[in-house]
């Protein structure tokens, strides 16, 4: 029945890489397949309808709960002005100097990418920073790269992801916080490789630039302040996006109230208390349109790592999954890296896919100790979230600097491989 099993998932794989399906709806009818071959009765203890489907959906609660209010501050930071003045700021001081402009836009995407991830992170740092860079000669696939490298070296810090890899892997949040203290240097050498080597490698190469701002007085009405004329936040508000960050590695805060906190710290600084109610409301609600896909995604990730650690599905697939997994360290990081690819266009090591579900089978089977598989989850992770041509960041970012998703892909992959490749160096020396 494991094969079976094992077969089953690989039809939920190409139903999602060939795009038939959505992938949470590809996951979610994979879980409820897996609880039948796994002999889960229809109800009651361990069962379809009652652990699989009514456990299982909620299971990621406190991690859905984290994304809306990372999306909440996201919201706030693009409305407010916080994200465009930081990326302005870091512009007028690169000047005409392709590199540290590079640098700039990288330092602002990875802090940009500790509040939110996806496509509204890379909206946030590279709607001004993409075409900046471009205009002072930074090359198109490099500008994509920069912005999405800057959010990997962010994701170690992201609070959601956090909250994600806790609840999924049934792991304390220090624990989670540790090995991703770990993975950040990797995230961060990797970043300034990229920039460092593609701005000087590639040459600069002039396209096209930001639109210019009208001078104040050039339609005859009243000169107003730099401030007003473009949009920037008080210099104290641009440490919003620090603030979840600093209140939850430096004082070991809980992730849910970081973020609140963050929320109100955007607020209070760029909003008169008049205007308040309308602001808070009017992010909080487009905060839910940013957040509802990945609710959905985790939704059913919580379904299917239900559906894995049935008793019927762990004790169908234990011999098989031992028989395959390498526990020699030295074996463990060469086979796990060469694997890496896997987790690329939706693949079956893609830890908001299927991934999730194989993790679960690790973990259930006692296969690896749970942080070990954090370890390998967390190193995939640094991958899809650069280089994967299907992920929601990498085409918007390709897409905005006028090149293909995958030309990204083959410039970053090499970086983000070295990553992951770090991070299991560490996980196999650390936990096996």
């Amino acid at each position: 029945m494991g094969v079976v099993i094992l077969l089953v998932m690989a039809a939920g794989v190409a139903l999602m890489l060939t795009r038939r399906l959505p992938t949470a709806f590809a996951l979610a009818l994979l879980a409820v397949a897996i609880a039948f071959l796994a002999g889960a009765p229809f109800t009651g203890k361990n069962s379809v309808l009652d652990t699989v489907l009514q456990e299982g959906a909620p299971a990621l609660a406190a991690t859905m709960i984290a994304i809306i209010l990372g999306s909440w501050l996201g919201k706030l930071l693009d409305e407010t002005g916080i994200a465009g003045t930081l990326v302005r700021k870091i512009v007028e001081f690169g000047g005409d100097r392709p590199t540290v402009v590079a640098l700039g836009v990288l330092a602002v995407s990875a802090l940009v990418g500790t509040v939110t991830g996806s496509a509204p992170a890379a909206m946030l740092a590279g709607i001004i920073g993409i075409p900046a860079m471009i205009a002072v000669g930074v090359p198109k696939v490099t500008a994509a790269g920069t912005v999405l490298m800057g959010i990997a070296v962010g994701i170690p810090f992201e609070l959601p992801l956090w909250q994600f890899f806790s609840t999924a892997l049934e792991l304390p949040i220090p624990t989670v916080r540790g090995f991703m203290v770990k993975l950040f240097p990797f995230a961060l050498a990797a970043a300034l490789a990229f920039v460092l080597v593609e701005t000087r490698r590639r040459g600069t190469e002039h396209a096209w630039s930001l639109k210019a701002v009208d001078s104040p007085g050039s339609s005859g009405a009243k000169p107003r302040s730099r401030r007003e004329e473009l949009g920037d936040a008080p210099w104290y508000a641009l440490l919003a996006p620090a603030v979840p960050l600093v209140l939850a590695l430096g004082f070991e805060l809980a992730i849910i109230p970081s973020l609140l906190a963050g929320v109100l710290y955007a607020l209070v600084t760029t909003t008169r208390p008049g205007g308040m109610n309308k602001r808070l409301l009017r992010t909080l609600y487009g905060g839910f349109e940013v957040a509802a896909p990945p609710l959905v995604l985790f939704i059913s990730i919580g379904i299917l790592l239900a559906a894995v650690k049935l008793p019927g599905a762990v004790d169908a697939l234990e011999p098989l999954v031992k028989a395959v997994s390498p526990h020699n360290p030295v074996v463990f990081v060469l086979v796990f890296t060469l694997l890496v690819p896997l987790c690329l266009y939706r693949g079956p090591l893609n830890v908001f896919g299927l991934g999730a579900g194989i993790a679960g089978v690790l973990i259930a089977t006692g296969i690896y100790p749970a942080v070990a598989v954090l370890g390998m989850a967390t190193s995939y992770n640094q991958v899809f979230g650069v280089a994967d041509p299907t992920s929601t960041q990498t085409v918007w970012s390709a897409q905005y600097a006028g090149v293909s998703p995958q030309q990204v892909m083959v410039r970053t992959l090499p970086y983000v491989w070295a990553v992951a490749l770090g991070g299991l160096c560490v996980t196999a020396a650390t936990y096996l």
